[in-house]
């Protein structure tokens, strides 16, 4: 399929991933940093199955060298074959792919690493740490989990128009200004979560923001606080330049 992909391409082969190509058939501009695309899926669905939060890599050009990069699925449709893809846009060969992208596009993609289950017991309260990147996930996850409560720390502002679908009876969202390179997330969460964890039978904790933050994080909730692994799902969305 298309170019080599290098090491990486060749350690997913080995991993039994399976590669597909989409089709753009729809783009709209949520808001000017925020694209949301529509794909037909090249049979992926049918293959693959669907479960929440579940990603898979797109590979994009990066000055004449495959990069790829993991990307949420949105409203997965099986029986249509079409899904949803956001992106938050900013510098970078899938920002631009993103932007520029159009009706009739095509992008490689390879499936692998993805999963998800919710735990057992399931939660009592969900305790979300999220920012622009992985808000497809965080919004993949909370329509998973139905009337589950959630408190949700989100870097980066909700201010800006985009595609929330958080429940205000539900879901307590507390916006954390992107600042020290996420130190400011880290401070907020360490803050507030020891005592609501203390008044929850059954937490889960979910975490996505930038490699690092969610690292920190991860080793502080299972480590500090005593979380049991299995309720604790990390999954770093970028890496800070």
């Amino acid at each position: 399929m298309g170019q080599g992909r290098g090491w990486e391409g060749a350690v997913l082969k080995l991993m039994r991933a399976k590669d597909f190509e989409f089709t753009v058939t729809h783009t709209e501009d949520v808001t000017p940093h925020y694209r949301r695309l529509r794909l037909s899926d090249g049979g992926m669905l049918a293959a693959t199955g669907v479960h929440p939060t579940m990603w898979v890599r797109l590979w994009f050009d990066n000055a004449g060298k495959p990069h790829q990069r993991g990307y949420t699925l949105v409203d997965p449709d099986p029986a249509a074959g079409t899904f949803g893809m956001e992106f938050a846009l900013h510098e970078g060969c899938a920002s631009e792919w993103a932007r520029a992208a159009k009706p009739g596009d095509t992008i490689e993609a390879t499936v692998q690493g993805t999963g998800f289950e919710v735990p057992e017991p399931p939660p009592s309260r969900v305790f979300a740490i999220a920012d622009p990147a992985s808000l497809p996930a965080l919004n993949s996850l909370l329509d998973a989990l139905g009337p589950v409560p959630a408190t949700i720390w989100f870097e980066g502002g909700t201010d800006e128009g985009l595609p929330f679908r958080t429940v205000p009876e539900r879901h307590e969202v507390h916006a954390v200004p992107r600042r020290d390179a996420g130190a400011q997330l880290v401070a907020r969460v360490k803050e507030a979560l020891p005592e609501l964890l203390r008044s929850t039978s059954e937490p889960f904790v979910w975490i996505a923001c930038d490699t690092a933050t969610t690292r920190a994080l991860a080793s502080y909730v299972r480590k500090e606080l005593g979380v049991p692994k299995q309720r604790v799902n990390a999954l770093g969305y970028w890496r800070a330049s």
